[in-house]
């Protein structure tokens, strides 16, 4: 028998003067059987990060055709692909080939630095490839805030991010690995 996604609601209310992008938004996501709290927060971060009204979740794990979000345009091209993880270059090469901008939020203490050892020097050649890492501190007090309901605000400054819910602000500076 087949385990079933379990799913999450966010009221999200994000707060982003880099862009002058202020907005509340009401979220499903379906956190996959395979998938932790702390991936399935940084997916919600991500999102934040990168808020718009036409920013979705897709179905992310599920597909091999799709990333964790993406945000296209009324004709259907995709203007922004979003990975969470250490996706390998051919996924890589395959978002950066459909998509207008594509973004990785790597993580993980150990296995983000030797990822990205051993796959920067294909990545250079893709212009719309932005590459972010997060720091295992931030991504486990994201995992800690992980509830069935939640509700969280982010407020984004001079590429810094502070998210939080009722009881805790996280202050979280994502380091860009790409480009430098």
């Amino acid at each position: 028998m087949a385990l079933k996604a379990t799913v999450f609601k966010a009221e999200l209310n994000v707060s982003d003067m880099d862009r002058g992008y202020y907005q509340s938004h009401a979220l499903t996501l379906a956190r996959h059987p395979s998938e932790t709290d702390e991936r399935m927060m940084i997916r919600l971060l991500a999102f934040a990060l990168n808020a718009d009204e036409q920013l979705h979740f897709t179905k992310g794990l599920s597909s091999d055709d799709e990333p964790d979000l993406w945000r296209k345009n009324l004709q259907g091209e995709i203007e922004l692909w979003i990975e969470v993880g250490l996706p390998d270059e051919r996924r890589i090469r395959k978002a950066c080939n459909r998509a207008e901008q594509v973004i990785v939020y790597a993580y993980g203490a150990r296995n983000a630095p030797i990822w990205w050892q051993n796959i920067q020097g294909d990545l250079y050649r893709f212009d719309n490839l932005r590459v972010i890492y997060l720091s295992p501190e931030d991504t486990a007090g994201l995992a800690a805030m992980a509830q069935r309901t939640m509700s969280l605000q982010a407020t984004i400054q001079d590429n810094a991010a502070w998210f939080g819910d009722e009881i805790t602000t996280l202050s979280i500076t994502p380091e860009s690995w790409l480009p430098g």
